[in-house]
């Protein structure tokens, strides 16, 4: 992009709810910031609690059918 903004390309996010084994495994779709920011973890995740455990990030919609298949997610 010529005025240097990033193309909004979602940022696919699967976490623990907790640290323990029996944890539930949720998706989260983030799409207004950059994967830079979610890197860097500046700011707090509408949706994911503090204590989460992060699994995987994806970028780009083909993500959110992997990850829901590879965690067996509905």
């Amino acid at each position: 992009m010529a005025d240097g903004r990033y193309p909004k390309i979602p940022i696919v996010i699967v976490f623990a709810t907790s640290k323990n084994s029996n944890a539930k495994i949720k998706i989260k779709c983030v799409s207004n910031r950059n994967i830079d920011e979610l890197i860097d973890l500046d700011y707090r995740i509408p949706g994911i609690p503090d204590i989460a455990v992060i699994k995987e990030v994806g970028m780009g919609k083909i993500f959110i059918e992997r990850y829901r298949k590879k965690y067996n997610i509905k």
